[in-house]
């Protein structure tokens, strides 16, 4: 009587939902009356309320080992099993209730839902070997509708998440495991795994080596710590390479890195633009591109990689595309140091889309005056008209070209203010300059002087020499 009192009271506080309460009472039943099924099943419904599943599980069982004929005990035993993620032996639970009550349509719905798990469990396998992780992630969200409780279901979707890139839901997904159970060695590996892929390396090995305390065993971690540990090793290596100045060097053990582990994007993206630097200071300037390339494909929020990228650009001409990584970097920073080098680009751009005067004359940008009129008079001797008088319309045209050319690039280099303009970048047009009003005969004149006309004469097969009358 005493025990059927405390389950009454249990009854009337799991109706009213105070779960902790009727759970006191139960426990207080079971005390004094320890071979009651029914006592034991209430206690399991009440601890599968409070998601203590593997707690329910425990009374669900004893509550069926005192009455196999226990319908609700089964049931609940069958629940609990599901909600652990574990279909199998749901199932034998739930046709044991059809062998004592076929027509349950609870159990009937229930050993469909265990066979929905089991499916999405072989699917999900299936799809990790192909490394699908999105279709893995689809297939636990969908078990863990009815399996609630499954660390397993849990973790595989973490693990996918981490390969995925999706680090802090990952974290999260593991973090809530560690705080119901602090010595999960699977929940350990994901959180190494996320810092790991987040490039946190050392923190990362933390993980994996107290992973490995708890399960010796595990596979994954085991390769995850020797990677992590290979790749730091390779890493620091090539950067004090670097710093002492052998390029050869670092760029072999950058490559090595790249190598140890595909999967590990970001640690990538820093190597691959760690070897375009390399690249870079070994005047390898399409490498470099390359890498910096390869750097921002694998994170495209990589802002160094950019950088470089652009700078290798500027460095071989590329202005267009080295605007457009400015322009990119600028987005994302606004900084006055980035305006600056976008703004330089742009100038460069604008500058390389008008004629080079200095490629014309065949001289440096930082050429002298005195180199600039020795040019002048070579290149204006070689492309003037008279000197081409026999040859063909077609080649007199393009030299007559090329000899105004040449006049109009002596007549701004040798002027330093125009020569600054043109320098900076600014269009001389819209200064006043018209280009199309050059004279080249006149500048040819007033460069070589002389009293009077002048002319090219052939002195044999090839041969000219210029003669002023």
């Amino acid at each position: 009587r005493e025990a059927e009192s405390f389950k009454e009271q249990g009854n009337a506080y799991y109706a009213k939902k105070d779960y902790n309460e009727a759970y006191n009472y139960y426990t207080k039943a079971i005390d004094t009356c320890p071979n009651n099924a029914s006592y034991y099943g209430n206690r399991a419904a009440t601890l599968m309320m409070l998601g203590r599943f593997r707690e329910a599980l425990g009374d669900a069982q004893q509550s069926v080992r005192l009455d196999d004929s226990f319908v609700r005990g089964h049931l609940r035993e069958g629940k609990c099993h599901l909600s652990l993620g574990n279909a199998m032996a749901a199932s034998r639970c739930f046709q044991r209730v059809l062998e004592l009550d076929h027509k349950n349509s609870q159990a009937q719905q229930e050993l469909k839902n265990a066979s929905t798990v089991l499916e999405y469990e072989k699917i999900a396998e299936v799809d990790f070997e192909k490394r699908d992780f999105r279709k893995v992630v689809f297939c636990m969200d969908r078990a863990l509708e009815f399996a609630p409780a499954c660390h397993r279901f849990k973790i595989l979707k973490a693990e996918c998440l981490a390969l995925l890139g999706r680090y802090p839901e990952a974290q999260s997904v593991a973090s809530d495991i560690l705080r119901m159970d602090s010595t999960n060695a699977d929940a350990l590996y994901v959180r190494g795994l996320c810092l790991y892929y987040e490039d946190c390396i050392e923190k990362a090995v933390q993980f994996f080596v107290q992973a490995l305390r708890m399960a010796p065993d595990h596979e994954k971690a085991c390769l995850a710590c020797r990677n992590a540990k290979a790749l730091k090793a390779k890493k620091e290596d090539g950067n004090k390479a670097f710093k002492e100045g052998n390029y050869k060097l670092a760029y072999e053990l950058y490559t090595e890195a790249l190598g140890i582990d595909p999967n590990n994007i970001k640690t990538n993206a820093k190597l691959y633009c760690n070897r375009g630097t390399v690249n870079s200071k070994l005047r390898k300037l399409e490498e470099a591109i390359d890498d910096c390339t390869n750097a921002v494909k694998l994170d495209d929020t990589y802002i160094k990689a950019y950088l470089r990228r652009a700078q290798c650009y500027m460095d071989t001409e590329q202005y267009e595309d080295a605007v457009r990584d400015y322009e990119k970097v600028y987005q994302t920073e606004k900084t006055k140091e980035h305006k600056q080098l976008l703004k330089n680009a742009q100038v460069e751009l604008k500058k390389s889309k008008r004629k080079d005067y200095y490629k014309i004359l065949g001289v440096d940008k930082n050429a002298s005056e005195d180199e600039i009129k020795k040019a002048y008079r070579k290149r204006a001797l070689m492309h003037h008209p008279d000197r081409h008088s026999g040859a063909s319309a077609e080649v007199q045209k393009e030299e007559e070209k090329k000899f105004k050319e040449v006049g109009e690039a002596f007549t701004i280099l040798s002027d330093p203010k125009k020569k600054a303009r043109y320098d900076s970048g600014q269009d001389l047009e819209e200064d006043g300059l018209n280009m199309g009003e050059f004279d080249a005969n006149n500048i040819f004149k007033a460069f070589f002087g002389g009293p009077g006309g002048f002319s090219f004469e052939a002195s044999g097969p090839g041969n000219f020499f210029f003669q002023f009358g």
